[in-house]
């Protein structure tokens, strides 16, 4: 310890401003005589013991012990087979191609993660989907002795059955809140997947019948809230690293038919194998039309776009973090700028929300500084990364499974280091990278981390693990266990409702005001919001 002190102190400000200034830390050229790794991870501490940010787990949730739990599906398309892997069941033609994926690139590891995957102590013994050929393949995989699962064609059937404990919901966007809330009414707890909810007054309903029924545990799919990085950036939002955060920029790019969803239209769809008026619902009642059923996304009546379907990920995303609520101010623009193929929602979208009174800590003294504007964009028709970056007087982060924290040239809080030549502005500050064994704090300035969404995958002890794997447990874990899940109906419901504000902004082409104290959205006398909403459905 003693050399430490001597070697630190040997280490003077004027070594750290050549060592810092651009060249990558390992690689330095330190004083004559003096120790490079050394020097190296002395620097790492200071930096480490003067930021104080934890990179630590999430409190793990409780066992799976105890009765099986009896869960049903609903709805078996692209997302219902994803949260049925992440649950322990696996189609046999999900499994038989990702066999012959891993013998074809040996570092293929889907199938050997997902057979490795913890048995979360489950049965599943309902399947609804309105699609013959859907649950008629879900039935030849998950239908055994050791596990008897029935098909119900109706969602209330289901519910009512007395065969579940619980639901996952994987369906169009226009019938997550009626199923979410015929479940909880029922005692059936719920998962259910974004958005939560279609209509704006569905989304007081659904919160309603979960607070009328404490038994019964909702959970909202947002399953980048069980990604170790944000984890770690709320507690560096909490040391004020970044001072007065006053805008946060975050996107969508995607550039190819799946992006943009063209999904594939099955050969045998056709009014006899589709309950085509379970499908429509509450929508308008239109003829068959296949294209309307696989590739729903595209149209308000059934989904809900670019506010919807993608803004609601990242809003969560930076909510999770920030915990900033539901913006008080909402402007949205854009159009149909690339898909010219019959869909009525937007494929450019721009959302400005605005959080006046929203602060996360201020640089200056008075604490005076107020304010934050979140700005969501996106394109169907190019896929740049641009990433997810949080603006602070003092810092920036980069947000993604990497966080990256580079301090600002103008900061308050890191003037007198940066004059030092401590800190260069363009070599980052802190690093958390959940894949190493450790925090790097400094790294090399060429270094460039492009921040994911932590949609598919996270980190438990530097391996990779499913997100929706641990999001899905969690809930289970509520279940059994008691406690809340991290997205759960009021996180839901500010979801929700901003989804909707951006929806509404985009409709009328003005700016959407919440009233917090009211908790409406305030409109013009005898505006229907619903209606304005949902209006020309379907071309």
């Amino acid at each position: 310890m003693a050399t430490d002190k001597k070697l630190f102190a040997a280490f003077s400000r004027r070594d750290l401003l050549k060592s810092l200034a651009g060249v990558p830390i390992l690689g330095a050229v330190w004083a004559a005589g003096i120790d490079t790794t050394k020097k190296s991870k002395l620097e790492k501490d200071f930096w480490l013991e003067k930021l104080n940010i934890k990179a630590s787990a999430p409190p793990a949730s409780g066992p799976m012990s105890g009765n099986s739990l009896r869960i049903g599906l609903i709805g078996f398309g692209i997302r219902g087979e994803q949260l049925m892997r992440a649950l322990g069941f696996a189609t046999q033609e999900w499994m038989e191609s990702m066999a012959k994926s891993a013998q074809e690139d040996p570092k293929d590891k889907r199938l050997e993660d997902f057979l490795a995957q913890e048995n979360l102590n489950v049965k599943l013994t309902a399947i609804c989907d309105i699609f013959d050929v859907r649950a008629e393949k879900a039935l030849r995989s998950f239908h055994t002795e050791a596990n008897p699962c029935k098909r119900y064609t109706s969602y209330l059937d289901l519910i009512h059955s007395g065969e579940v404990d619980a639901v996952i919901i994987a369906t169009p966007d226009h019938w997550h809140a009626p199923m979410a809330q015929a479940a909880i009414e029922a005692g059936v707890h719920a998962y259910i997947e974004k958005p939560m909810t279609h209509t704006i007054e569905e989304t007081y309903r659904l919160r309603e019948a979960v607070r009328n029924h404490p038994g019964s545990i909702l959970a909202v799919g947002h399953q980048h809230r069980q990604t170790l990085s944000f984890l770690t950036a709320q507690d560096a939002i909490a040391k004020n690293t970044l001072g007065h955060i006053s805008l946060v920029v975050t996107n969508t790019n995607r550039n190819d038919d799946n992006g943009a969803w063209q999904y594939e239209i099955h050969p045998e769809a056709s009014p006899e194998t589709i309950d085509w008026n379970a499908f429509l619902g509450a929508a308008p009642q239109v003829p068959f039309n296949a294209e309307h059923f696989f590739r729903w996304r595209k149209w308000w009546a059934y989904g809900s776009g670019l506010s919807g379907d993608l803004l609601t990920h990242d809003y969560d995303r930076v909510n999770c973090v920030l915990k900033m609520g539901i913006p008080k101010y909402v402007t949205a623009s854009g159009g149909i700028y690339t898909h010219r193929d019959g869909r009525n929602v937007p494929d450019v979208m721009q959302v400005n929300m605005d959080f006046p009174d929203f602060s996360t800590g201020s640089s200056q003294e008075d604490g005076k500084e107020k304010g934050m504007t979140l700005v969501y964009s996106a394109t169907l028709g190019n896929q740049f990364d641009r990433g997810t970056v949080l603006m602070g007087h003092d810092a920036s982060m980069e947000l993604g499974n990497i966080l990256t924290i580079y301090a600002d040239p103008r900061s308050t809080k890191y003037k007198d280091l940066i004059k030092e030549g401590r800190i260069d502005p363009q070599v980052p500050i802190y690093q958390y990278d959940p894949t190493a064994e450790g925090v790097d704090a400094v790294t090399s300035a060429t270094a460039k981390y492009f921040a994911n969404k932590g949609l598919l995958w996270t980190y438990r002890d530097g391996k990779r693990v499913d997100s929706t794997f641990l999001h899905i447990r969690e809930w289970l874990s509520c279940i059994r266990n008691g406690g809340n899940p991290s997205c759960g109906i009021d996180e839901g419901f500010e979801e929700a409702i901003t989804a909707h504000m951006a929806g509404l902004s985009y409709k009328t082409g003005r700016k959407i005001e919440w009233d917090p104290v009211a908790e409406r959205i305030i409109s013009l006398p005898g505006e229907d919001l619903d209606a304005i909403l949902l209006e020309n459905l379907v071309i």
